[in-house]
């Protein structure tokens, strides 16, 4: 048991104690915890390895596959250990620099939700109606909540709060050691199902579906605007006040985050969640094309075709944007010109919704939509 207990000390040296409801401070590491990352942006600024340098060296590390076609749950990284849902409803633990199957747990529905991990906990949602507390060492069960239909988004996790929706037309804030439910507040919009991850900053909570983008106070659930839109929307980001989200039907909209007011607006249409970096928003679109806008102004930048149409949202790290594509490539590109740096073909486009990359500590890594989690480093 002792080489068990050393392992442990240096996979957690990266932080130091705290109490239980506060995220301890990162020294050093660059984990990508959930799928927005807490900084809501789905950039990774810590990342030092990778640039726009030497990313086209990029190599095949491992593939493991999870299944026969893909989800849409996109891995998080956290201590050496990778985190991703199936098709089958089953939610693997990976080892990072392998691959090895570190432990699995079956959930009683498909999980398209992205983990989201924090306090030691591995918080996950179910297409059989139940948001999962899993043992981030294990994968033992610690507790579940049952909603009303389908949680097949991705939880957030702030303060020692969970919050997340559900196809039962709610959005829930769950006490994040107990599952105990601190509140629960309707989609405003009208429409049942709430299928977007929850941004959270500065006490707000931010969501986007059908019917309205609307945001809640996270301590209690109250609703503080709503703005209408046509078509269900994607997950929002945001960023120096401003919330970025995308409807399926178009725009892309920017809003002001204290009041709800529309900023400014885009016509690109698709399910992509965006990514903010350095006062610039990246966005995939059905358009088959990669943009980039001001974050302040909304004037285009850049745009970058791929072969195909994109739901999968990019992630940003050390001034390169890596991005998946319906053409079934993962795409490197120069996050300030939109430049070509480097992709690789990680499998056909079976019909069903395509999932974003991460990058933490050097490597890049990418579902498929064959079924298989792809890990890409320098070596």
């Amino acid at each position: 048991m002792k080489h068990i207990r050393i392992v442990a000390l240096i996979l957690c040296a990266c932080f130091v104690p705290v109490a239980w409801g506060q995220q301890p401070a990162c020294k050093g590491c660059n984990n990508w915890n959930e799928f927005h990352r807490p900084n809501m942006h789905r950039w990774n600024l810590y990342e030092n390895v990778l640039n726009v340098n030497n990313v086209g060296n990029l190599k095949p590390k491992w593939q493991y596959r999870i299944g026969l076609g893909s989800t849409s749950s996109s891995p998080t990284v956290v201590n050496g250990v990778v985190y991703v849902g199936a098709l089958d409803g089953t939610v693997y633990a990976l080892d990072a620099s392998t691959g090895v199957k570190r432990w699995s747990y079956k959930t009683g529905g498909r999980v398209d939700s992205s983990p989201a991990v924090a306090y030691g906990v591995v918080y996950v949602g179910s297409y059989d109606y139940n948001l999962y507390a899993l043992d981030a060492n294990t994968g033992a069960k610690l507790w579940s909540v049952h909603t009303g239909w389908l949680v097949d988004d991705s939880p957030s996790v702030v303060n020692g709060v969970v919050y997340f929706g559900s196809g039962d037309g709610y959005v829930y804030a769950v006490s994040a050691r107990s599952g105990r439910l601190l509140w629960r507040t309707p989609n405003p919009g009208g429409l049942l199902a709430v299928n977007s991850s929850p941004a959270v900053e500065n006490g707000v909570l931010y969501v986007g579906d059908g019917g309205c983008v609307f945001a809640l106070d996270a301590s209690t659930g109250a609703l503080l605007w709503c703005l209408g839109a046509a078509y269900p929307i994607s997950s929002p980001a945001v960023a120096n006040g401003v919330v970025y989200i995308m409807d399926i039907g178009g725009p892309f909209y920017a809003i002001e985050a204290s009041t709800g007011n529309l900023l400014w607006s885009y016509n690109v249409w698709g399910d992509s969640s965006p990514a903010v970096a350095n006062g610039v928003v990246y966005i995939g679109s059905r358009d088959q094309n990669v943009y980039a806008f001001n974050a302040s102004s909304g004037a285009k930048l850049w745009s970058y075709q791929t072969g195909a149409g994109m739901d999968a949202s990019p992630a940003v790290a050390n001034g390169v944007v890596y991005v998946n594509s319906f053409d079934g490539n993962l795409y490197a590109l120069d996050a300030s010109s939109g430049a070509k740096l480097w992709s690789y073909h990680t499998g056909e486009y079976l019909g069903d919704s395509l999932t974003s990359p991460v990058v933490a500590d050097g490597v890049v890594y990418a579902p498929s939509a064959d079924g298989r989690i792809w890990a890409f480093g320098l070596n």
